[in-house]
């Protein structure tokens, strides 16, 4: 067991333990196994993404402390691949060692509205927000900010989930029904012009790497599309970037965090979310970049040098929702027959509408190109389409 506030780099050979076991964590796995790590990874469940490439698989829950501790114990250092893993989780592991991004940052970011008085407070620019916690205080908040206005719940919300758009006020039961009747956050609506993401990367000692800005398009809530580079003005990608480089300083990350933002038609940036780890809108960077974000969290979190971040060709990213498996099978040599387009498939067993089950990434000459490349091969994955 390495000391837990060892400064030493983490070398190759050395276990990584990952706090979840989803997709992010499969890819960061693969990573980390090409570096030669071994990884182990823990959650509740069973034969998952992660567990499917990993070295050793525990299943426990995350509020079994003492088994968090067992697994913390048997590797160099810990990281998590989603926020939703408890606080109280990432600090029964930092006893044992090292946790990167470390737990207050996950104590931040996993709650709605610990994250907007964190952004507020630092001076960076967030969606106007009210905080709510009865029918009644939903109903003085709409007063304040106006309809149509979003309300979402302060924790455990993802791809949609957990929220409410409301546009009058015979909806404010609906809305409180939705998030749980429990603590939430009512956000104004903004009509922007389009929504961007900037991946980034932290070391120990400040260094500061990012992907640059990434266009994101949604369906129902979840990531449909992205589009790297992002087709945007280079004035808001370098206020992105800058905005970013802020958030990841003052929150001391090391690791990689993501930063989702609003572009307002009048060019103003607003955060709308921060996810202190790889994100879906960076997929792309797998194929298209020397050093992928998994690589790049591997290396922050193992204190070695941040890698090279150069994009070799612009690239989309389109994702499979388990929607497509409704009638049957994708069509997968289809839609591999794609020139320039990769498949990507997490070893999820049981396909659900609404389920990240994989994703495309299709690379070419110009981002329009990638992005027509990507919904053509996901079309021809289709039975329908075919």
């Amino acid at each position: 067991m390495r000391g837990v506030g060892s400064r030493d780099p983490v070398l190759p050979g050395s276990a990584i333990g990952v706090l979840g076991s989803g997709q992010l964590g499969r890819m960061f796995a693969i990573a980390a196994r090409r570096m030669g790590y071994r990884v182990h990874t823990l959650s509740p469940d069973e034969d998952t993404p992660t567990g499917q490439v990993a070295d050793v698989e525990i299943n426990a829950p995350y509020e079994d402390l003492d088994a968090v501790r067992k697994f913390a114990s048997e590797v160099s250092v810990v990281t998590f691949e989603f926020e939703n893993v408890p606080a109280a989780t990432a600090a029964a592991a930092a006893e044992c060692a090292p946790v990167r991004p470390s737990g207050h940052i996950l104590h931040t970011t996993q709650h709605r509205l610990r994250e907007k008085n964190f952004l507020s407070r630092a001076g960076l620019p967030v969606t106007p927000f009210r905080r709510v916690e009865s029918i009644a205080g939903l109903e003085q908040a709409a007063r304040e900010l106006g309809l149509p206005a979003i309300l979402k719940s302060a924790d455990f919300g993802y791809d949609g989930k957990g929220q409410f758009r409301i546009t009058n006020e015979s909806e404010f039961e609906a809305a409180w029904q939705t998030v749980g009747g429990r603590e939430a956050v009512l956000e104004a609506f903004i009509n922007f012009e389009c929504e961007i993401s900037v991946v980034s990367a932290r070391g120990m000692q400040g260094e500061f790497v990012h992907y640059g800005a990434t266009e994101n398009r949604h369906r129902n809530g979840i990531l449909d599309i992205s589009i790297a580079p992002a087709r945007v003005e280079s004035a808001v990608v370098r206020e992105a970037v800058e905005i970013a480089r802020s958030v990841l300083e003052k929150l001391d990350v090391v690791g990689v965090l993501c930063v989702e933002f609003f572009v307002c038609k009048d060019g103003r940036l607003l955060i709308n979310e921060l996810a202190p780890r790889p994100h879906n809108s960076g997929h792309f960077t797998f194929d298209a970049n020397l050093t992928s974000q998994f690589e790049q969290q591997l290396r922050a979190a193992c204190l070695l040098p941040l890698g090279d971040v150069t994009q070799f060709r612009p690239a989309a990213m389109a994702n499979l929702l388990g929607d497509l498996w409704a009638d049957g099978e994708p069509d997968w040599a289809a839609g591999v027959s794609v020139a320039d387009v990769k498949l990507h498939l997490y070893g999820k067993l049981t396909p659900r509408p609404g389920r990240k089950m994989g994703h495309l990434t299709a690379l070419s000459g110009t981002a329009e190109q990638a992005l027509a490349d990507a919904n053509r091969a996901r079309c021809m994955l289709s039975r329908i389409a075919s």
